[in-house]
């Protein structure tokens, strides 16, 4: 998945990434608006993971939501 196709598809992917990464608020999602590198992020600051976990499991959920 493109970020790009990240970007263009944020609204309806927003729930998608609460399932996967449930301690990210609104707020949060909001600030990342679609963009894979703050995803990646957040999701390291908000769950103690290396960079390279994060991107693992942002990876992993792209592929999974892969259309």
């Amino acid at each position: 998945m493109s970020e790009d196709t990240i970007k263009g598809n944020w609204k309806q992917l927003k729930g998608s990434v609460q399932q996967k990464w449930g301690d990210l608020t609104d707020d949060n999602l909001d600030q990342i608006e679609g963009s894979r590198k703050k995803l990646v992020g957040k999701v390291q600051e908000m769950y103690g993971k290396t960079q390279d976990e994060a991107e693992k499991e942002v990876s992993e959920w792209e592929k999974s939501n892969a259309a």
